[in-house]
């Protein structure tokens, strides 16, 4: 009997048709995934590319810039004030900067890493520049031996607006001459813990810094001077204002605050 088979030639047993549209709908989700994920980062990258060099958002958490700053006010820093940084150069160690840096003046607010702890940020007006001399008697500052120009006010207006945990004490409100910033300081007539203070002189390259509420606020008095390096921008504006009690809180006389009025409020 003749064989008529080929042993060169196999049998094949054809696979699964896969559809040309199916592949094309497996590569058109994979495309539109990775797009999506780079327009995400683009969009992050961006958003803390503007908070390192542009602006940066803060909220007020402690009462130590009453009545400049109330307990909840979120303001907007200007982080190239004082020249434009390497973005990101601040994250990690002092910034880099591309321009200036220009000069910080006697009066600015600013936000800063705290010297003890650089993860924390904190917010002081500077009263003296570098080789200054600071000195506090009887609750009456002095710069380079000239007393700060104060002259008293009525502050009825500013203690109905103040966080009440604040409102029991004897406060004296007082329009202050900073440098050339005009602002309201207070200080607490029934205490005595900050009446006076030593001379000092300013290092170089450092600010010494205080809060408003000059009886409630831990500043250079306490902790020492800031070195410029540790500056992270000045505080231009309060964008939105609303103080909620925290939920664990003990305190009766704490409430919720919502300050409309004060959204948009330039900081002096």
């Amino acid at each position: 009997m003749e064989d008529n088979s080929n042993p060169s030639v196999q049998e094949t047993i054809p696979g699964p048709e896969v559809k040309a549209d199916e592949v094309k709908k497996t590569l058109s989700k994979k495309d539109k995934f990775i797009k999506e994920l780079k327009s995400f980062t683009l969009i992050i990258f961006s958003v803390l590319m503007f908070r390192s060099v542009l602006f940066e958002p803060f909220k007020i958490p402690s009462g130590s810039m009453i009545p400049t700053l109330l307990i909840g006010d979120f303001i907007l820093v200007n982080k190239f004030s004082y020249g434009f940084k390497v973005p990101f150069s601040d994250w990690f160690t002092d910034p880099v900067y591309l321009t200036g840096p220009s000069s910080v003046e006697r009066g600015d607010v600013i936000v800063f890493k705290y010297p003890k702890d650089t993860n924390l940020n904190y917010i002081k007006r500077v009263i003296g520049l570098p080789g200054d001399t600071v000195e506090v008697i009887d609750k009456v500052v002095y710069v380079n031996n000239k007393p700060i120009e104060t002259q008293e006010i009525d502050g009825k207006e500013i203690i109905e607006d103040m966080d009440d945990r604040y409102k029991a004490y004897q406060f004296k409100f007082l329009k202050t001459q900073t440098g050339n910033k005009t602002h309201i300081s207070q200080v607490d007539t029934g205490n005595d813990y900050f009446a006076n203070y030593y001379k000092f002189t300013v290092p170089k390259d450092n600010y010494f810094v205080m809060g408003d509420n000059r009886d409630f606020s831990a500043d250079s008095r306490r902790w020492g001077t800031v070195p410029f390096g540790h500056i992270k921008g000045k505080a231009i504006m309060i964008w939105f204002s609303l103080s909620v009690p925290w939920p664990w809180s003990e305190d009766e006389q704490e409430s919720w605050k919502f300050r409309p009025w004060r959204i948009g409020t330039l900081i002096k």
